[in-house]
């Protein structure tokens, strides 16, 4: 297919634009006379202007080289999504601003694919940075999708970094984006039900790496700790590997940066993790000697202003449409909990979460609705609610679907959202004309394939007492079913349970056009106290 003119114009800018701000840096072999820094980001998820911003990025990059000449920069995935930035521009203005600040490597986080394989693969010989990943396969061909490694030479010191993408991509990011028009997989991630592929996978390039002399190995991976697959996380991949000098990870959106474990050699490693939208940076410094620090950076004084400059010009490309006030509210919805400040949506109900759940019931006309927990991204305060507050709210922009399903297809998605409670799970399913109870008592006995896809129930439940429209769930019964593609239709979540289900209504609105729908339509314009609790209205119960 040939570009759009836009589209050629869009890649143009970001090749002048790496061209004007990127500023490469010798990095001789000779004797090891300073410092090497390692500065690293994950999940900024187009967080160019929060916390430390790209701006504050920069900054400290340059400060960086004040202290040494020899200064890299990574990122662990999920860069690309997240905000109205990424989805206006199908992530080629983050690329813009990445290579305009001098990233050297980059691993892509299941975010990355959230526009489709063809835009990712649009996106790859635009990115300055990479990207790498040793475990991602074109399943057609049996090859590697992307190059795995990077060596890296700092004067007389050869750097590796190894990149790694968590096969929950699978299900993460949309199941079809994978797949063929048959809905045969023809991309893989190294997945299998007990993890040695990918442990595998990465092990391959970190010898391959170790051979051609790296001094140092640094996996960048996007696996996470807390809410991840356990056989996928980074703790277990640093258990079952050798040779890694330490981890950059991404995919939890967790802070740390000196925690130690060891490797299969029972030798020490490092992980270290920054957590979300520029939160904070991480900095590791190899030193002469051999000596490695840490540290997460969290405060700048100051913001690099010719990367705040094209920041700036970005945003302003998409500013009307994204400042028009598209509803009002007088309460503000909560998919964090307001005392604490962490994310609650992955593990219990929210009002954020079921005034979206709602919007899908009322503007798709279906006995019950769900949302996933991991679509729903960031409060919205009370006040004039304009379309860039609502899209960073609800980012991915799914389309709306409904379906007719059985009592027991519900119950099945219910307990899988519930598996991994208390953990956070982003499959944990936000409900509108539904009530239910998870009784975390009873261990989850769910079964899913190697891919993360529902398979069964080979025990008890603990999702009990469902209701829908106030009555007993009746599993044999057929109920009709609003929500997103990525769940009812995609099979995301690994929600499998609704793989051929009929389907009523396919994608005519988007989750956001549903949210200002229905704000329009059943709300009078404005959203009020039927939100006012941060908690919910007890449509989800949590029995300890």
């Amino acid at each position: 297919m040939i570009p759009s003119a836009a589209t050629m114009w869009h890649r143009g800018r970001i090749l002048f634009l790496t061209l004007l701000f990127t500023v490469t840096l010798p990095i001789l072999a000779f004797a090891a006379e300073h410092d090497i820094i390692i500065l690293h980001t994950n999940d900024i998820h187009c967080g160019v202007n929060d916390n430390l911003a790209f701006a504050g990025l920069a900054e400290l990059k340059k400060m960086a080289q004040k202290e040494t000449p020899n200064v890299l920069l990574v990122d662990a995935g999920d860069a690309i999504q997240g905000a109205p930035i990424g989805k206006l521009s199908d992530g080629e203005s983050i690329v813009a601003i990445m290579n305009a600040i001098g990233y050297d490597f980059a691993a892509p986080g299941n975010h990355e694919f959230d526009y489709g394989m063809k835009q990712f693969l649009n996106l790859v010989p635009l990115m300055n940075y990479g990207p790498y990943s040793a475990n991602i396969v074109d399943l057609r061909t049996g090859k590697l999708l992307l190059p795995p490694y990077k060596i890296i030479q700092v004067e007389d010191k050869k750097i590796a970094f190894v990149g790694a993408t968590t096969p929950e991509s699978l299900n993460s990011s949309s199941p079809t984006h994978f797949q063929d028009d048959k809905g045969n997989f023809i991309y893989g991630f190294s997945e299998d039900e007990t993890g040695e592929a990918l442990y595998k996978a990465i092990q391959k390039y970190v010898d391959e790496a170790r051979a051609k002399g790296a001094d140092y190995v640094f996996l960048v991976s996007h696996l996470g700790v807390n809410g991840a697959t356990p056989r996928w996380s980074s703790p277990v991949v640093a258990a079952k590997t050798r040779g890694i000098t330490g981890i950059i990870d991404g995919h939890s959106h967790e802070q740390f940066e000196n925690w130690h474990l060891l490797n299969k050699d029972g030798m020490e490693t490092f992980i270290a993790q920054t957590g979300t939208k520029l939160q904070t940076v991480g900095k590791i410094v190899i030193k002469p000697d051999g000596t490695i620090t840490h540290e997460l950076i969290r405060d700048v004084d100051r913001k690099d202003p010719q990367i705040k400059s094209l920041v700036n010009k970005e945003l302003g490309t998409y500013a009307a449409m994204l400042e028009k006030v598209v509803a009002k509210s007088t309460v503000t919805l909560y998919s964090d909990d307001p005392v604490k400040g962490e994310r609650i949506v992955r593990q219990r109900e929210c009002s954020l979460a079921d005034f979206m759940a709602d919007a899908f019931r009322a503007v798709l006309n279906t006995d019950a609705a769900v949302i996933n927990g991991g679509a729903v991204r960031k409060n919205l305060p009370p006040g004039n609610i304009s379309y860039n507050s609502l899209i960073e709210a609800f980012p991915f922009e799914n389309m709306c679907v409904v379906i007719e399903t059985s009592g027991q297809s519900i119950l099945d998605a219910l307990e899988l959202g519930a598996s991994k409670y208390p953990e956070e799970n982003g499959g944990l399913l936000q409900v509108s004309g539904i009530r239910y109870t998870i009784d975390a008592t009873i261990p989850s006995s769910v079964v899913t394939d190697e891919k993360g896809r529902f398979v069964s129930v080979s025990g008890a439940y603990r999702v009990k007492d469902v209701t829908i429209d106030g009555k007993p769930l009746d599993v044999k019964k057929t109920y009709t079913l609003g929500g997103s593609t990525y769940i009812l239709k995609e099979g995301g979540n690994g929600m499998t349970m609704f793989h051929g289900a009929k389907l009523l209504q396919d994608g005519e609105i988007s989750d956001v056009e549903a949210g200002i729908k229905y704000v329009e339509d059943h709300l009078n314009g404005e959203i009020g106290d039927t939100y006012k609790n941060p908690y919910g209205d007890g449509r989800i119960t949590i029995k300890e």
